[in-house]
């Protein structure tokens, strides 16, 4: 039989779910971690039953999951009323179109939502990191993607699904910057030109092997700095958050800051708008736990809608 919930508390299974890895948790309500593991992502046939003997092992000593929350990679089905939430769509990712959580975590018999890895990272700096105090809030990642998650009022926004704003199509000067673009869909949208593989694939190394180089940061940064003017016209959240692999380059949130200041041009007054965009554009406050502290949350939604009343 497995030990009692600790202090009788139902407890909250997570995963953040990444294009390489998953890390998989099981925590306390209050984001007590209490085990934990990475699984490469590989294929949906090594990775789901990985996935699977690491939550029965850990209810085994821990007890039973109420409830799942799994922040994800995508494009994937996050629309709660669909028959197929929970699925991999248009993934470029090889053998996950069509693979879906619910197939893995189903035998569990515990409720599950399901959004994606970025609104995950925003949920969780909103709770606990750089996003605390805020009422809507952007996270960007720009790393082997790019994504963008909001978050208002603690609930992360969606459409008809998901936002792509990795897929929006920034200005792009060929004189100045005659590279085609590495998107298999859309050529030069923002992560076709500004991700890691983009800049890989344009220079033959990394943004931060490159950070001498002034003209490469600002190349960047002003793609980047695009997608930020327009996530405060669009959203006029609270706080911008960019992470990921890419925005640790050294001096390129600086190129974003100054960048987007001067793309706004003063149109947009409000205190939250410091001159100089030093508290406004900020890197993440929970580094690489973000996305696992989203997940924790996202669980916890899942148990409260399963609960009566």
């Amino acid at each position: 039989m497995p030990a009692a919930p600790l202090n009788g508390a139902p407890l909250i299974g997570a995963i953040e779910a990444g294009g390489t890895k998953f890390i998989a948790a099981l925590a306390t309500p209050e984001g007590e971690i209490l085990a934990r593991t990475r699984i490469p992502t590989q294929t949906p046939e090594t990775c789901f039953p990985a996935l699977a003997d690491f939550f029965a092992a850990a209810q085994e000593e821990h007890g039973p999951v109420a409830a799942f929350g799994v922040a994800s990679f995508g494009p994937i089905d996050i629309d709660l009323t669909s028959p197929t939430y929970g699925t991999f769509t248009t993934t470029p990712k090889p053998g996950w179109q069509g693979a879906r959580f619910h197939d893995v975590l189903g035998s569990f018999g515990a409720p599950i939502v399901v959004d994606t890895d970025v609104n995950g990272a925003c949920l969780g700096e909103w709770m606990k990191g750089a996003g605390q105090g805020c009422r809507t809030l952007a996270y960007t990642t720009i790393g082997t993607g790019v994504g963008t998650g909001v978050v208002s009022h603690g609930r992360s926004l969606m459409g008809i699904s998901h936002f792509e704003s990795g897929h929006i199509l920034p200005p792009h000067d060929r004189t100045l910057d005659p590279f085609a673009g590495s998107c298999p869909y859309h050529g030069d949208c923002l992560e076709g030109l500004a991700s890691g593989p983009a800049i890989e694939k344009r220079w033959g190394k990394s943004l931060d092997q490159l950070a001498g180089d002034s003209a490469a940061i600002d190349l960047i940064g002003g793609y980047i700095a695009h997608l930020a003017a327009s996530l405060v016209l669009l959203h006029m959240p609270d706080r911008l958050i960019f992470g990921g692999g890419v925005m640790k380059a050294p001096g390129l949130v600086e190129s974003v800051r100054r960048q987007t200041e001067a793309k706004l041009n003063g149109y947009v007054s409000h205190p939250r708008l410091d001159a100089g965009l030093e508290t406004y554009i900020v890197t993440p406050g929970l580094g690489d736990d973000a996305g696992i502290t989203g997940a924790i949350a996202l669980g916890c939604q899942a148990l409260d809608a399963a609960l009566p009343g």
